[in-house]
């Protein structure tokens, strides 16, 4: 596996991450601090923040989604908020899919931007602020969860059910934003995703500690016909074996795997490879649609590779499928709350 967290991050904890621990423990004393004493801006809408535990992709951005339609369907106006991580642009921005490319604003808020209005900013606060301007009914955060920015009304960490939280140490030791203790203490609700055990015992510290339990599974949005299938399957994300454990589950046959960083930007000679690796191996090419985004809008052999690449497309499927909307009634109950909290104080 290729990506931005050292592969060790994900194995029974070794002498590298003892030999980091001294670090880890400064840089957890100063994450927990943060969370915990920071002065939290607020604004005038419910925020919902969607986060994870650790360094990586856990499946926040097709759950950003999934309660974006919840609140669509309570027939208000959902708006997303993004660092717009991989991008460029260090202004407040709202994100123009036909207009802006992923090294401009970053491969997820393009995404976000096909379901409702997404804004991406260096500064969080100064996001939700244009988001309200904007009138946005609520805001939903793709991360910024450790940050300790924003006030927010519900707080969904995502956790992998197979991945876990690696090897339980803190960054740099572990994949660990900050001491599970601080996270769970800001946290409103966990949301397990997938049928695997790694979970498990954090699932249960959180149950004991109140916090309420969803699950759900990542579902393909396929018609079958790459059954039987040669592929040659490719990924830019946090955890590529999980899109190709996705690829096999349609019925294709993986001949060859590449793999590359969380936001890559391919270069010419990485995409000629591509195509021409397929080409001799006489495979259909297999892609992510967060892998897609950063080839759009494409020229030369990148048009190509987008154009010979099959995206296998992924859903957040909840196993209460009422779930999205309470979490949606919840955020607006406290923001109510919230509300009248600080009108009272002024």
């Amino acid at each position: 596996m290729v990506s931005e967290a050292p592969p060790f991050w994900w194995t029974k904890a070794d002498w590298r991450a003892r030999a980091l621990w001294p670090f880890s423990w400064i840089y957890g004393r100063v994450a927990g601090l943060r969370m915990d004493r920071a002065r939290r801006a607020s604004v005038p809408v419910p925020i919902i923040c969607i986060g994870n535990f650790t360094v990586g992709g856990a499946g926040k951005t097709p759950t950003a989604i999934a309660l974006a339609r919840a609140v669509k369907a309570k027939g208000l106006k959902p708006g997303f908020l993004s660092r717009g991580y991989g991008g460029s642009l260090d202004v407040t921005t709202i994100v123009e899919p036909e207009h802006h490319r992923a090294r401009d604003v970053g491969d997820e808020p393009l995404l976000l931007a096909r379901e409702a209005l997404t804004v991406v900013c260096r500064r969080r606060v100064d996001g939700a602020r244009r988001l309200v301007a904007e009138g946005v009914d609520i805001i939903i955060m793709d991360d910024g969860f450790q940050s300790a920015r924003l006030t927010f009304d519900f707080a969904l960490l995502v956790i992998d059910s197979r991945r876990g939280i690696g090897n339980g140490f803190l960054v740099p030791s572990g994949p660990v934003r900050a001491p599970i203790s601080n996270q769970l203490r800001h946290a409103t609700a966990l949301l397990k995703i997938g049928d695997g055990v790694e979970a498990d015992a954090l699932i249960r510290r959180a149950a004991r500690a109140g916090k309420q339990i969803y699950e759900a599974e990542v579902v393909r949005l396929d018609d079958g016909s790459l059954n039987g299938v040669k592929v040659l399957a490719w990924a830019g994300i946090a955890d590529p074996e999980k899109f190709y454990r996705t690829v096999r589950e349609t019925g294709a046959v993986i001949e060859e795997t590449r793999s590359f960083p969380d936001h890559h930007h391919f270069s010419g000679d990485e995409i000629s490879e591509l195509l021409d690796r397929a080409a001799a191996l006489g495979c259909v090419l297999v892609t992510t649609s967060k892998d897609m985004v950063r080839l759009e809008p494409g020229h030369g052999r990148a048009a190509e590779l987008a154009a010979a690449s099959r995206v296998i497309e992924i859903d957040v499927s909840f196993d209460d499928p009422s779930a999205p909307a309470k979490i949606v009634a919840t955020a607006l109950s406290a923001a109510r709350a919230r509300k009248l909290r600080e009108a009272e104080r002024k």
